[in-house]
């Protein structure tokens, strides 16, 4: 059977040409997911964009209709009038405002494919017509992303230079999770996994006497094999949980003072502050337990164990994805650090095991080829989780990492592969943000909400509908990916697309350097086979590997352990920090003057936690879905065997549960000052109690008459549209203060699971 790449693994699918008919996870694959049947059961979905279509009111009445964007039918149009508008528009707009005026942050995983990465292909088209804004960094780990080149290295670095999975099954003996170790999050990758190894360490490493600590209000947040103790502080907490296992180290003289001096900086300006010397506030255990609940008693006692073993510390994405969510993710570093196990086999710190597939696989001798995006020509660009700000206030400024960001003026947003009504915070706020601009073009699969609040839709081909080859990051598996099927519809690739408006726009030949899709692969292969035998790496020929199931990118160390070189030899090898040190306090960050964000790690009360109920008594926790990635195919077969009533299912606590009258499967209201939603009850005694947890997702569906309202299940219309803090300005989706009721009147229809309106003008 032929192999596709996907996200969350790859898969062996038989088709009749037009659908998949049958499809299996990939035999190479040790641990495959049951999320790929999400697949097969999407090609042909009601919810598929078919036909080029173009809002009615911007149709008859252009940017002046914008205030109607979300609210109107579209109309369906041939490909040549769709191309010609849309050149049209965008020739106006360069024309009158210039690339400063094209927001094309196409933020989103896309697709698997190396070559038709959706963001590769509209940056090197606006990088052709003269430039765009630009969106910085990300969602995922959008503070860490910012703090950690301060403290000790970049986040890729870090996450690419994991110790593997191989080394810790072998040498680690404590295996510290703060924010859990999860398993559905390790079953996906940017860009596709071969191999799901995770578990099989796992089970390793418990078989050897590994112990493993789960840090974190959610308990099956964590690999069953990991047979973890469960440690639930508050959500929010964490930061002073670690501050309080710090002082132990120091207090109890169980720190590695030797490694300290030698491979870190700033020490001496932290102990003040841990000890209370500045604020009178010994930062001890008993201190901790008021804030986290977790008793002094286990608090020093887990400082000890961490002490006496040789402990990796795991710190999720989620941990950031919070107000202050630099502070437990410089904190994790501190404890590391303090330990003195960083750079030791099985030892030191990690930022993202169970968090994506790849982290833990040793690095490849090269990644794979992809399309090269051109002369970079930016023009302006934003924090990524800032867009409502941006398109609500411009002009306005704003801190970042140190410097000032004036938030451009955008009069047109250009969007493929993403889903911002997935990714964003406070619903509401982005679709009226939304309407700001004049004209809004999203090429997209499926009639999501962005596509609904777009001006112009064009419908563009699923991977197995077109040639590509693709690897993940990190993952050595090469495939080949063949178009399996016709495309739905008249859908096009997103290369086409963008090919055909650049002729128009007069840059055709800049855009596709004269190759069809096909050409580029072979092109883009043949160079880097050549690269490779360069440098000594033989991998076999294009047209080899075309007719192959997959082939192996050779690795450098199977058993890589991160930051070895520097602790080696820091002298040779120092890190990219300002010192060419661990920074435990940065001069540098404390030079920006961020109260939200000093000089070294801190305890900052959040805004909304359990520690501050006056409004809201639940904490919501809005983490990553296990049957589906982010918002990717939800009306797949996977995804809506999880849903209650049809709507995504709230998981609660049986106490609170009893507490508001609910029962297991009753169709609840989650709420709060911001907005509120329809979930599904399921009762679980895997949350802490006080949590409950709505992963995101699940397809905005707004009442038309209240955007607040999604009638699905939509964290994201009740967290909070604030950054994590002035250095990072990153998303803070994962918490927000609730309340949640049994919902008593007629339960409302969706809108999510088939197209929007259609007329004829």
């Amino acid at each position: 059977m032929p192999t596709h790449l996907t996200h969350w693994g790859a898969v062996e699918v038989e088709t009749d040409g037009k659908a998949l008919t049958s499809l299996r996870p990939w035999s190479g694959d040790p641990d495959p997911r049951d999320i790929i049947r999400n697949l097969e059961s999407a090609q042909h979905h009601p919810a598929r964009v078919l036909r080029p279509a173009v809002r009615r009111g911007w149709l008859e009445s252009g940017a002046s209709s914008r205030a109607s964007r979300g609210d109107e039918p579209f109309v369906e149009v041939s490909w040549d009038h769709a191309i010609d508008v849309v050149s049209k528009e965008l020739n106006r707009v360069y024309s009158e405002h210039g690339p400063s005026a094209i927001y094309g942050g196409s933020y989103g995983w896309a697709s698997a494919g190396r070559f038709h990465h959706a963001q590769s292909q509209i940056h090197r088209f606006l990088n052709k017509l003269g430039g765009y804004v630009a969106g910085l960094g990300d969602y995922s780990y959008g503070a860490s992303g910012v703090l950690l080149p301060h403290i000790i290295a970049s986040a890729g670095e870090i996450m690419g230079g994991a110790t593997s999975w191989d080394v810790v099954s072998e040498e680690t003996e404590l295996f510290v999770a703060f924010g859990g170790l999860s398993e559905k999050n390790s079953g996906i990758a940017p860009g596709g996994i071969g191999r799901h190894v995770a578990r099989s360490a796992i089970e390793q490493a418990v078989a050897r006497g590994c112990r493993f600590v789960d840090i974190s209000p959610i308990a099956d947040d964590t690999y069953a094999e990991a047979k973890a103790e469960w440690i639930a502080p508050r959500p929010g907490s964490d930061a002073a949980l670690m501050l309080s296992l710090a002082f132990v180290l120091d207090s109890e003289g169980l720190a590695d003072q030797d490694f300290l001096a030698r491979y870190c900086v700033g020490m001496d300006r932290f102990l003040p502050y841990l000890k209370g010397d500045t604020d009178g506030v010994p930062k001890d255990p008993t201190w901790a337990e008021r804030l986290t609940s977790i008793p002094a008693s286990r608090i020093s006692r887990l400082a000890r164990e961490m002490a006496s073993s040789r402990t990796m510390i795991n710190l999720s994405w989620s941990m950031q994805r919070q107000q202050h969510g630099e502070q437990p993710i410089w904190l994790g570093v501190v404890l590391a650090a303090m330990l003195g196990q960083i750079g030791l086999p099985g030892g030191g710190f990690q930022h993202g095991y169970g968090s994506a597939a790849d982290i833990g696989l040793p690095l490849r001798v090269a990644s794979p080829p992809s399309l090269p995006q051109g002369p970079e020509r930016v023009a302006a660009a934003i924090p990524v989780a800032r867009i409502s700000d941006m398109l609500l206030s411009p002009g306005t400024e704003i801190d970042f990492d140190g410097r000032k960001i004036v938030m451009p003026k955008i009069e047109l947003i250009y969007w493929a592969g993403g889903n911002p009504f997935h990714h964003h915070q406070h619903l509401a706020r982005l679709r009226n943000a939304f309407k700001k601009p004049a004209t809004v073009i999203v090429h997209e699969q499926f009639w999501t909400s962005t596509a609904r609040h777009a001006d112009i839709v064009l419908p563009a081909t699923m991977s197995f509908e077109r040639d590509d080859f693709g690897a993940g990051r990190n993952d050595p598996t090469f495939f080949p990916m063949h178009a399996l099927t016709e495309p739905a519809g008249e859908a096009r690739d997103d290369y086409v697309i963008f090919a055909a408006i650049a002729e128009q726009l007069g840059v055709g030949e800049a855009f596709t350097g004269g190759r069809d899709a096909m050409g580029w692969l072979r092109h883009l292969y043949d160079g880097w086979q050549a690269k490779l035998n360069d440098d000594g790496v033989t991998v076999v020929d294009f047209d080899t590997f075309w007719a192959s199931e997959s082939i192996q990118i050779p690795v450098i160390n199977q058993d890589q352990i991160l930051f070895s070189e520097f602790r080696r030899t820091p002298d040779a090898h120092p890190l990219r920090t300002a010192s060419g040190k661990i920074e435990i306090f940065s001069q540098t960050i404390a030079s920006f003057g961020y109260d939200d964000c000093p000089g070294h790690p801190t305890w900052i009360e959040p805004d909304e936690w359990l520690g501050n109920t006056t409004t809201f008594p639940l904490q919501l926790i809005a983490n990553q879905p296990k049957t589906r990635l982010h918002s990717q195919l939800d009306i797949g077969k996977t995804s809506q065997a999880s849903k209650v009533g049809g709507r995504e299912p709230l998981r609660m606590h049986p106490h609170d549960a009893a507490v508001r009258g609910l029962k297991d499967g009753d169709i609840v209201r989650v709420w709060n000052r911001r907005g509120s939603c329809l979930a599904g009850l399921v009762l679980s005694t895997a949350l802490r109690q006080g949590v409950v947890q709505l992963s995101s997702g699940a397809w905005y569906d707004p009442d038309p008459d209240d955007p607040s309202f999604c009638r699905h299940g939509n964290p994201n219309v009740l967290t909070a549209d604030k950054p994590s803090s002035s250095l990072s300005q990153a998303t803070t989706a994962t918490h927000t203060l609730v309340e949640v009721e049994k919902w008593h009147g007629p339960t409302p229809g969706l809108a999510v699971n088939r197209p929007p309106s259609f007329v004829s003008v």
